[in-house]
């Protein structure tokens, strides 16, 4: 590698219906349970990556958003580019990275699994290393567990696998199989103070966490067939059940995590509430931090919208259906 090398790459973000939570191995983000989730459209991550062999740089830099990034954030995207060389055989170049979300990151829209999923698919490609979706989702779950399924476009599934190499993701169905829609109701922008990497390491602590874990068999199939059928009744019940479980095993870790707001209770309280009264078909899901998601069909979308903007702590409605998966783009960052 005797000169610089420039690649781009889009992710979207992903709405989990059966969540990852909690950790079997650390070292290699192996989960304890598989995980199914739609791949956003509307909702990703631009990445830019340039490797400098040759040039001035003389360690990695960053910016995220437009703003220079260093601490634990730029941390993790070098220990990301360690792995990315050491699949490619060479020795370490300093790279200058550039990445834009297009919503807010860090505050439970999966900004993670956007980002290192456009970020192994951009690193890789600027390096010349030729990788297949089986291991590009391997390399992007070391950086985030959920940007193995950022990599599929449509409704994908992460096995749990047993190692490095079964612990990756793989598509259901395709994104025209079935027009869904997330509306996500944001509620904070602000970071999370307890990040989703460092909670999953807690799961464990959560005496319901081998309860839910037991429970997923059943609700992965639920899952699968109502994918498969388009029964929205039959996977709203479920992802709304699972929803809860997560944040329960949260809210019993030691530490305690109660990433839930006053406005996420309302959601959730207001998604029954038309359900019941008005007929609406729309379900909840809620990922690591304060904002709702809902999930319905493009029919009802404007109404449910409609409806979200008028609570009380509602902030914005982001709308998002199933895209497609981490593909090269010609836009540089710079």
């Amino acid at each position: 590698m005797t000169t610089t090398a420039k690649a781009t790459a889009r992710a979207g973000s992903n709405i989990a219906f059966i969540k990852y939570w909690g950790v079997a191995d650390a070292s290699l983000n192996l989960p304890l349970n598989n995980s199914i989730s739609m791949t956003l459209g509307d909702l990703y991550t631009t990445t830019t990556v340039e490797w400098d062999p040759d040039g001035p740089l003389k360690a990695d830099i960053l910016h995220i958003d437009g703003a220079a990034a260093a601490g634990s954030k730029a941390e993790r995207v070098s220990r990301h580019l360690d792995r990315v060389a050491r699949l490619a055989g060479i020795d370490r170049p300093p790279a200058r990275v550039a990445s834009r979300n297009n919503f807010p990151m860090a505050s439970g829209i999966a900004s993670s699994a956007s980002a290192f999923a456009a970020l192994s698919v951009a690193a890789a490609a600027a390096l010349g290393l030729h990788l297949d979706a089986s291991a590009l989702s391997a390399l992007a779950r070391k950086g985030s567990g959920s940007a193995s399924r950022s990599l599929f476009g449509g409704y994908v599934e992460w096995e749990r696998g047993c190692d490095d190499a079964s612990s990756i993701a793989h598509p259901l169905q395709p994104a025209d199989h079935w027009a869904l829609i997330d509306l996500v109701a944001v509620v904070s922008t602000a970071e999370k103070t307890v990040s989703s990497a460092s909670g999953h390491t807690l799961a464990h602590t959560s005496p319901l966490n081998t309860a839910r874990i037991a429970s997923l068999d059943r609700a992965l199939d639920q899952v699968r067939s109502a994918l498969a059928t388009r029964n929205l009744a039959e996977l709203g019940t479920t992802i709304e059940q699972d929803a809860l479980a997560m944040h329960a095993v949260m809210m019993t870790s030691t530490p305690s995590l109660l990433y839930w707001q006053p406005a996420t209770l309302a959601i959730l309280q207001a998604v029954r509430r038309w359900r019941a009264t008005e007929g609406l078909s729309v379900y909840f899901t809620i990922d690591a931090g304060p904002n709702g998601h809902l999930i319905c069909e493009p029919a009802v979308a404007t109404a449910v919208s409609s409806r979200l903007q008028q609570l009380d702590g509602v902030q914005a409605v982001l709308s998002s259906g199933p895209g497609a998966g981490a593909t090269l783009i010609q836009e540089a960052l710079f």
